[in-house]
C-alpha cells in the first residue's frame, strides 16, 4: 500500500533545516581557514563551536517560551533573516574576539528554528506520520552535511572563510522566502504552561533522553570539531582532501537519514536510538586503524549512517513519548544536541592544545558507551511507566 505523500510545507522546513545545519557546521569546515586568518590556534578558533553551542544550549528553551504564541510562518521566516544577517555582519569582523560575539548573536536562530519546526509538524500532519515527518524535515541536515558542508570547506580552502559565510547568508534568504510561501499562516502550537514545562523538567524519562542526546553529541564532537585539524596533521589533508572527507561523511548521513525515516515507524524510535548509537561508537572504535585517507573513509561509514540519523531517531522518540509536552521536550532535546557540542568542542579543543590527538577517539567512544547504557535504562524504565504506556 503506497504511503500517503507530506504536505509540500515539510520540504520547506526541510530546506530550512538544510541552511541552519551548514551555517552551524560551517566553522568546522573551515576551522584552519579561520586558525590562519584571524591569528590564533586551531583549539582557540575551535572555541566558536563551544560558545555557539552553548547559546543555543540555554536560548533553545527560553526562547521556546518565549516564542509560544508566534505564527510559525512568520516566525521561522524571520529567524532565517536574523541567520543572514548574522553571517554577513561576521565577515565583517576583524578579530577573533568581535567574530565570536557576533557568532553567539548569529546562532540564536538554530537555538529557534530546528526544534520549533520539529514542534509544528504535528499540526501539519496526521498522527500516524508524526515519526516520518518529523525525520523527513531532520534530513535537512544530513543535506548540509552531503552538500553544504563540503561546499563550505572547498570555498573556505581555496577562497576563505568569508566567501563561505556569504554563501549561508544567501541560501538564508532563499530559504526566508521559500517558508513564507509554502508554510500555511496560522501555524500557532499551544503555549505549554509552567505546569507543562514542569512536567517535561520532572519527568525522568523525557530528561532521561535529553541527557543520552547530550552524551550522543559529546562523543561525537570531540573528534568532529576537529576534523579539519586533526587530518590536516594525521593524513596531511588539503582543502580539496578535507572537501572529499566531509561530502563522503555528508552522503554516508543522508543514507542513514533516509533509512531511518523509511523505517523508523516500524522498528520504533528506540530501537532506532541504538542502533544509530551503536554505529557511531563503532567507527570511534575503530578510528586508530585509519592511517591513510581511504582508510578513514571507510571507518568513517558507520559514523555517518548513524551521526544525524541518531538526532532525528531522538526527536521522533521524544514526540511519540508525549505529543503535548513536544514543544519543550523537542526544545530541550535541541539542547542536549548543543550541550554535548559545547562539551565534546571544548574536551577536543583541550586535548589538541596538549598534543594528545590520539586520545580524541576513545574519549569520544567512552562517552557513546554510556549514551547506550543510558538509552537502554530509558527503555527499560518507559516499559514499566503507565504515564508512557502508550509510547
Amino acid at each position: 500500500m503506497k504511503r500517503p505523500a507530506l504536505p509540500a510545507a515539510l520540504w520547506a522546513l526541510l530546506a530550512g533545516n538544510f541552511v541552519i545545519g551548514t551555517g552551524v557546521m560551517v566553522v568546522p569546515g573551515t576551522l584552519n581557514e579561520l586558525s590562519t586568518s584571524l591569528q590564533v590556534s586551531a583549539a582557540t578558533a575551535g572555541q566558536l563551536i563551544t560558545a555557539g553551542a552553548m547559546v543555543v544550549c540555554f536560548g533553545a528553551p527560553l526562547l521556546a517560551a518565549l516564542v509560544a504564541g508566534w505564527d510559525r510562518r512568520v516566525l521561522l521566516a524571520a529567524t532565517m533573516l536574523w541567520y543572514a544577517a548574522g553571517h554577513v555582519l561576521a565577515t565583517l569582523m576583524p578579530s577573533f574576539g568581535a567574530l565570536l560575539a557576533v557568532r553567539m548573536l548569529t546562532v540564536i536562530s538554530p537555538a529557534i528554528f530546528t526544534p520549533q519546526a520539529a514542534a509544528c509538524v504535528g499540526l501539519l500532519v496526521p498522527p500516524e506520520q508524526r515519526g516520518r515527518a518529523v525525520t523527513f524535515v531532520f534530513l535537512g541536515w544530513s543535506m548540509a552535511s552531503v552538500l553544504g558542508l563540503p561546499l563550505g570547506a572547498l570555498i573556505g580552502g581555496h577562497f576563505g572563510w568569508r566567501p563561505a559565510f556569504i554563501l549561508i547568508a544567501l541560501l538564508s534568504l532563499i530559504s526566508a522566502a521559500w517558508i513564507w510561501r509554502q508554510l500555511p499562516p496560522g501555524i500557532r502550537p499551544p503555549a505549554l504552561t509552567r505546569a507543562a514545562w514542569a512536567q517535561v523538567l520532572r519527568s525522568p524519562l523525557l530528561m532521561g533522553v535529553v541527557a543520552v542526546t547530550a552524551l550522543q553529541g559529546s562523543g561525537q564532537f570531540v573528534l568532529f570539531s576537529y576534523f579539519a585539524p586533526v587530518l590536516k596533521q594525521t593524513v596531511g589533508a588539503d582543502a580539496t582532501s578535507l572537501g572529499f572527507v566531509w561530502a563522503w561523511f555528508g552522503v554516508c548521513g543522508l543514507v542513514g537519514n533516509m533509512l531511518v525515516s523509511r523505517t523508523i515507524d516500524h522498528l520504533g524510535a528506540s530501537r532506532m536510538v541504538l542502533l544509530t548509537t551503536a554505529s557511531i561508537a563503532l567507527s570511534l572504535l575503530l578510528w586508530p586503524l585509519g592511517v591513510s585517507l581511504m582508510g578513514l573513509a571507510l571507518i568513517l561509514v558507520p559514523w555517518g549512517l548513524g551521526c544525524f540519523a541518531t538526532n532525528s531517531a531522538q526527536q521522533a522518540r521524544l514526540v511519540s513519548m508525549a505529543p503535548a509536552l513536544a514543544p519543550g521536550s523537542v526544545a530541550l532535546n535541541s539542547s542536549g544536541i548543543y550541550v554535548g557540542q559545547a562539551v565534546g568542542a571544548a574536551a577536543g579543543g583541550w586535548l589538541l592544545a596538549h598534543d594528545a590527538i590520539a586520545w580524541m577517539s576513545w574519549a569520544g567512544l567512552a562517552m557513546l558507551v554510556c549514551a547506550l547504557f543510558l538509552s537502554l535504562a530509558v527503555d527499560r524504565a518507559q516499559r514499566h511507566s503507565p504515564a508512557f504506556s502508550a509510547s
